[in-house]
């Protein structure tokens, strides 16, 4: 194992395959292509070709490193061709019986100081070891899609693996430019781990038709900056494969949030696997192709907030970053507002707040100095919630309470007159409840904007099973000529983004707790290997730790699922008063301002 991995043998020329084979190749690396189908091995060399013609005309490499590695790729329809290899990566279908044989094989032909990897991200590394003569020299090299893009490199150990073969693999990882992490062997990793449970539960939200699917994908990017919707992304990855990786979740963890949605079943069984097929959640052009066409479940244009009550004049109560953010959004947009607090000292500070974001636009020249004192111009600060005696659209975005919010929905409700449109900020507490503390519960409904309320584009709009029709109709118009863009859900625990987004935050600190791998090691997994702009342990300190608590235990009280259940390492940070960057500690440490 000591032995210098200068040639290495890639088994089975997919998507992957060929990717990886592309990685090794323009390292320097001799790679040995091996596939039992000429057609695929023809179209591996076919990609990189064209991928390394792309290269060139971006000037990445020269026309000269292009023929050299183009010459260090060569292609076998048979497995014998392994034989010089100091190096095999296996990345044939996710199935035991299938790799179990070919280590079987590999085990005659490669030299006995040959490391095999399996690229698997779903099935039991050590299982794929007992199966080989040196279970010693078996390993997990599992590479993200697609691979030349991708940064991340989980280098998978099993109970037998020889420490001088990790070693070897890790630091060729970080010769390739990528960032290995090491892991232990359990279904899913670190990564796919994370992202998995979080993709199942999106598609059971669809199957419950809790929200569409243009809806929950457009929440998780806008109110979270991923890259993919979860839905298109199970297209992307495959939903058979989703389902496969969630199965063997499923038999080691019992966890029933990774128990496949049977959505995943119908889809697979049906052919529908994404974009492989044409076809999954979404319909595209062809197989393959990444273009989606309007299909029957495609939202119809004239579908549009019509028929809503006219909104001129606009009051948000509060005195929070959020209803300054809030009331700075909709002034921006042209509509008088009217800033609510519970003294006039705290409305005029919330005001200031507005006039310092607004000078921050004007500084980067995102505004100028006309339209910033048109915007103040058009707000009112108020110690009264008597000033929304005349608003059509009354916003509330004061403490996550619900008695303190009922408190103050009854008092709009005496204040505001007939016809306006009362709405809740709420994050987490149901919609319903707050509407029946006033006599109109027909006229409210939920408006969660998320932080910072003028940056974030995303609007969840919360029906209650009482809201009129032409009050959501009201919402929706209003988000879009404030340039919002709306999704709507209905009135359940967590809405759209926080039902998703916090079960997969939960479970890292799961992973934490049961000493699997590092804060670090995650952070980076979910950033390198999943797009995401925030590692879940940093987002966590961002929110607070006492947020993001109390927001589990609204979730695991609606939903009543084991799974859900807070991490008690959370709500033992939270007792100790380590609630984030806030405190100046959370998960971890951050310098006193």
């Amino acid at each position: 194992m000591d032995t210098p991995l200068s040639t290495i043998a890639v088994v089975g020329l997919g998507t992957m395959g060929t990717g990886i084979a592309e990685v090794l190749a323009r390292a320097g690396h001799e790679v040995i292509g091996i596939d039992i189908s000429d057609a695929a091995a023809r179209q591996a060399v076919a990609a990189l070709e064209a991928a390394t013609a792309r290269a060139v005309r971006r000037e990445r490499i020269t026309e000269e490193e292009r023929s050299d590695a183009l010459t260090r790729f060569r292609t076998f329809g048979d497995l014998q061709a392994a034989a010089e290899a100091e190096l095999v990566i296996e990345v044939v279908p996710e199935s035991y019986e299938i790799k179990q044989q070919l280590f079987r094989e590999l085990d005659a032909i490669v030299s006995p100081t040959a490391i095999l990897a399996t690229g698997t991200n779903a099935l039991s590394v050590t299982r794929l070891a007992a199966e080989s003569l040196h279970p010693e020299r078996v390993l997990g090299l599992h590479f993200f899609n697609p691979a030349p893009a991708m940064k991340l490199v989980e280098v998978v150990s099993s109970v037998l693996t020889a420490p001088p073969a990790v070693e070897a693999v890790t630091a060729l990882a970080r010769s390739l430019g990528k960032e290995p992490v090491a892991v232990g062997d359990r279904p899913g990793f670190v990564a796919d781990g994370l992202l998995f449970g979080y993709l199942n539960q999106a598609a059971a939200m669809y199957e419950a038709n809790y929200a569409s699917r243009e809806d929950i994908d457009a929440a998780m990017k806008l109110g979270c900056g991923l890259p993919m919707g979860p839905l298109a992304l199970l297209d992307l990855i495959g939903i058979d494969t989703a389902r496969t990786v969630l199965e063997a979740m499923y038999c080691a963890s019992h966890d029933r949030l990774h128990a496949p949605a049977p959505i995943l079943r119908q889809l697979s069984e049906a052919g529908l696997t994404g974009r492989k097929s044409g076809r999954g959640f979404y319909t595209y052009t062809e197989s393959g192709s990444q273009t989606v066409v309007p299909d029957a479940l495609t939202p119809q244009e004239s579908a549009s907030a019509a028929g809503g009550r006219t909104v001129r004049s606009v009051g948000v109560a509060g005195s929070g970053t959020m209803a300054s953010g809030i009331a700075e959004v909709f002034a921006k947009a042209g509509y008088d507002v009217v800033l609510a607090a519970r003294s006039q000292e705290k409305a005029d500070t919330a005001k200031g707040r507005i006039a310092k974001s607004l000078e921050r636009s004007v500084t980067k020249g995102r505004l100028t100095s006309e339209a910033r004192d048109e915007t103040l111009a058009r707000i009112t600060a108020s110690g009264s919630l008597d000033a929304f005696a005349d608003v059509d659209l009354a916003v509330e975005a004061v403490a996550e309470d619900l008695s303190v919010k009922q408190q103050l929905f009854g008092t709009m409700d005496k204040v505001c007159k007939p016809g306006a449109v009362l709405a809740t900020t709420t994050s987490s507490l149901p919609v319903v409840a707050i509407a029946r503390a006033t006599s109109r519960p027909q006229d409210v409904i939920g408006m969660h904007f998320f932080n910072p309320a003028p940056a974030m584009k995303l609007v969840e709009v919360v029906r209650t099973v009482l809201t009129a029709d032409d009050v959501h109709a009201t919402v929706r118009e209003v988000c879009v000529k404030v340039r919002k863009h709306p999704v709507d859900c209905g009135d359940r625990a967590g809405f759209i983004v926080n039902a998703l987004l916090f079960p997969y935050l939960n479970n890292a600190i799961k992973m934490v707790e049961e000493h699997y791998a590092s804060l670090d090691d995650i952070d980076a997994a979910m950033k390198l290997g999943g797009g995401y702009p925030m590692g879940p342990f940093e987002l966590l300190d961002v929110v607070g730790l006492d947020v993001s608590l109390a927001i589990e235990k609204v979730l695991h009280s609606e939903f009543r699922d084991p799974g859900l259940a807070p991490a008690p390492l959370l709500e033992h940070l939270v007792a100790a008063g380590c609630l984030g960057r806030k405190t100046g500690r959370g998960f971890r440490e951050y310098a006193r301002r």
